[in-house]
């Protein structure tokens, strides 16, 4: 039998008589440390114990740590009727060791009780007044990154150790709470004489002197300070709302088209500019605008933000075999060709040619031609090399040339497709983007034409004055 005690937060009032009874009446005591209140008032009562303090220096993790006293306690019930283990505090919080032994003990069919004190959460709650039923989250400061914060409910950080702990738990709180948000400081909770609750901002935390085993953090509900992706939705879901915007509640899927791509074309912008504030405003702009269509969603009753979440978590999940499950890829050009494969699954395409027909049509067409060019090449339905391909755009300006003059404006319009279709063959041969080609082109006729604008302006002209052998003379001199 393992008696799995509480020792309470450190006072001598918060362990209880059941605790004090199992400790006095065990076979042998075992306690997870000496480093704690508690233990000084044991050896009023002549309990002996043997600790696993020596564990924290011989282990590189703490994980190893509570794996191996979990083993230990377990083979000690095996030698002793009555084994007591003890932890500071209850046992069932914040106690991985705990987790651990009781794993253990369902796993070998033994025996095991859980005889609780009073837990540091109580002592902290008393010491600020604090009311539990109001909702709190508890975080473990070793698992501070593996969780999510909210600034919408208290928190508490339990197990800050020390000055590095201490480090690495602001740093974390910093990426989501204002560095001046201010938080308290609890050391000792419950303990009278050796009690320390002050507040100062989180930029201070780990420049406190005392820092030590008994150590926590307590933040209040801060709806003002800082914000996320939750203030996002509300916000929207305000301009939505009855009382909200006329303009945002007229709009629909289709109205947001264009906008969404407007975005999109200014965070392009902003890379291109290589201006990381911009990109940072343009990036907002387009999640604006994801949200957006997911509050028409909500408000027709088809979708949500949830779903749009998790279908693209799903996604991601499903398209990476080689991370999430048991496929392998060791470049990426097998990534590639995985995703491909799982796409096709996915969307039930039958045939190649359903692959095609889904390539976007709202592309723009030169990253569509590319992209169908590329989809086809895949199955070798492609030029054998690129002179080849240069032939074919010879070829069709041959035809652009036979019916530039005629009367056909559909067969013109088709000749000039072919030709352009053909030009980023040449392009995609080359590894050049078209649309980047096309648009460096643009930007260096823009440039230019500035240049023969400012030329005729300082000579007294005008350029609808010259003529076009005069503009032809300055642009040939923009080329030098």
């Amino acid at each position: 039998m393992i008696n799995i005690v509480g020792l309470g937060p450190g006072a001598k009032e918060a362990i209880t008589l059941g605790a004090l009874e199992a400790l006095k009446d065990a076979d042998v005591v075992l306690l997870r440390t000496i480093k704690h209140p508690t233990v000084n008032f044991l050896k009023e009562y002549d309990i002996t114990y043997e600790t696993f303090d020596e564990s924290y220096e011989t282990k590189d993790s703490f994980k190893e740590v509570y794996d191996e006293i979990a083993l230990e306690v377990l083979e000690k019930a095996k030698i002793f009727n009555n084994v007591a283990y003890a932890v500071p505090g209850h046992p069932l919080v914040a106690e991985k060791s705990v987790v651990n032994l009781i794993n253990l003990c369902k796993e070998n069919g033994i025996e095991y009780k859980i005889i609780p004190s009073v837990s540091f959460i109580d002592a902290i709650f008393e010491s600020l007044e604090i009311d539990p039923s109001e909702g709190f989250k508890l975080i473990d400061a070793f698992d501070i990154n593996k969780q999510l914060l909210d600034k919408r409910s208290k928190l508490i950080i339990s197990q800050v150790y020390n000055k590095f702990i201490a480090s690495e738990v602001k740093l974390t709180l910093m990426e989501y709470y204002n560095d001046d948000t201010k938080i308290y400081f609890i050391r000792a909770a419950g303990i009278k004489g050796q009690e320390s609750i002050r507040e100062i901002p989180l930029f201070c935390l780990d420049r406190q002197e005392d820092i030590d085993y008994l150590t926590s953090i307590y933040i209040p509900e801060s709806p003002n300070k800082a914000v996320d992706f939750n203030d996002l939705l509300e916000i929207m879901d305000k301009l939505m709302g009855e009382e909200g915007c006329p303009w945002d509640k007229e709009q629909d899927h289709v109205s947001l088209k264009r906008y969404l791509i407007e975005e999109c074309y200014e965070v392009l912008e902003a890379i291109d500019n290589k201006n990381e504030g911009e990109l940072l405003e343009e990036l907002g702009d387009v999640l604006l605008q994801v949200v957006f269509h997911a509050a028409i969603g909500k408000k027709e009753g088809y979708f949500n933000i949830k779903d749009v979440i998790k279908s693209i978590c799903d996604k991601m999940i499903n398209r990476h075999p080689h991370i999430f499950g048991n496929i392998q890829a060791e470049t990426s050009l097998q990534v590639l060709q995985n995703w491909d494969e799982i796409k096709k699954k996915e969307k039930g395409y039958e045939s190649y040619a359903q692959e095609l027909k889904h390539i976007g049509k709202n592309l723009p067409a030169l990253l569509r031609a590319e992209k169908v060019q590329a989809k086809a090449g895949k199955v070798g339905f492609d030029f054998p090399s690129i002179e080849i391909a240069m032939d074919k755009v010879t070829e069709e300006l041959i035809e652009v040339k036979s019916v530039y003059k005629g009367l056909n404006q559909a067969k013109i319009l088709e000749e000039i497709g072919n030709l352009i279709f053909s030009s980023v063959n040449i392009a995609r041969f080359l590894d050049i983007d078209p649309e980047n080609a096309l648009n460096y082109t643009i930007d260096k006729f823009i440039g230019r034409f500035e240049q023969i604008e400012k030329s005729t302006i300082s000579s007294g002209k005008k350029l609808e004055d010259m003529t076009i052998y005069e503009m032809d003379c300055l642009w040939e001199k923009t080329k030098v």
